[in-house]
């Protein structure tokens, strides 16, 4: 692989997955560690990534939930708008962050009269631009990549939760190797949301699915509803739907 493709490929990674490690982005194109972190250097330079130890961020999930360069929002935003559908007036609803949990939070209807929990900073920023609903932040540690307030006490806190619905943005997600994420600590914050909720409800967009990381959240069968930008009878999604997933 060219230099000008190894670029365009782990540009492309990061801005689908928001952060990426060396080592695996080492064995997807089957170069040295030394190669993908001049690669990503480079990127840096250029303002197209930011570099971070042992791997990068996405411009646009780092800088800001506002930001013009939110990959495929388009697709977020039909996604968003799906997903609100499932929200009703009196619910405690418990999200994670992320572009498309941004996109949910902007959709809201002003009536809504609901309660929604967060770890996020960006998502409860934008839960409190709106006029009825209240919102509970959860505190501890901040993972200054994705965000999120991670550690014991935030997972001790979630725990003590019974939320009617649990929205789980996504990082990868396969019909056979589950959820997965990149992020122990986000992985046992997710974990944490799952085991405490009513429905679990993931986000993503198609290109997320048939993917795996490196660390396990949970099984297929552990997730209740998968929201995508496709129609719901695409031949994409029908593994999913196989597994018992009720697919939107």
């Amino acid at each position: 692989m060219l230099k000008e493709e190894r670029h365009a490929y782990i540009l492309h990674q990061v801005n689908l997955h928001n952060k990426v490690l060396s080592s695996h982005l080492s064995e997807q194109i089957q170069v040295s560690e030394d190669t993908i972190r001049r690669d990503l250097a480079e990127l840096a330079q250029e303002g197209k990534i930011i570099k971070v130890h042992g791997g990068a961020l996405s411009n646009s999930f780092h800088l800001g939930i506002t930001s013009q360069d939110v990959y495929a929002v388009e697709d977020k935003k039909t996604i968003a708008l799906k997903a609100v559908q499932l929200i009703q007036d009196g619910m405690f609803v418990l999200t994670t962050g992320g572009t498309t949990i941004a996109e949910l939070a902007r959709m809201l209807p002003k009536d809504l009269q609901a309660t929604f929990i967060t770890v996020s900073l960006p998502a409860a920023f934008e839960y409190a631009n709106h006029p009825n609903i209240e919102v509970i932040v959860i505190g501890d540690k901040l993972a200054k990549g994705s965000k999120i307030t991670v550690g014991g006490e935030a997972i001790s806190k979630i725990k003590m939760i019974k939320a009617d619905l649990c929205f789980l943005g996504n990082n990868a997600m396969d019909a056979s190797d589950g959820l997965t994420d990149n992020d122990w600590e986000v992985v046992q914050v997710k974990r944490a949301m799952i085991s405490t909720s009513k429905k679990v409800v993931v986000l993503s967009i198609s290109e997320k699915l048939d993917t795996a990381e490196q660390l396990k959240i949970c099984d297929v069968e552990d997730i209740d509803i998968l929201i995508t930008e496709l129609p719901p009878n695409s031949k994409k999604l029908q593994p999913y739907k196989k597994k018992g997933i009720q697919i939107l």
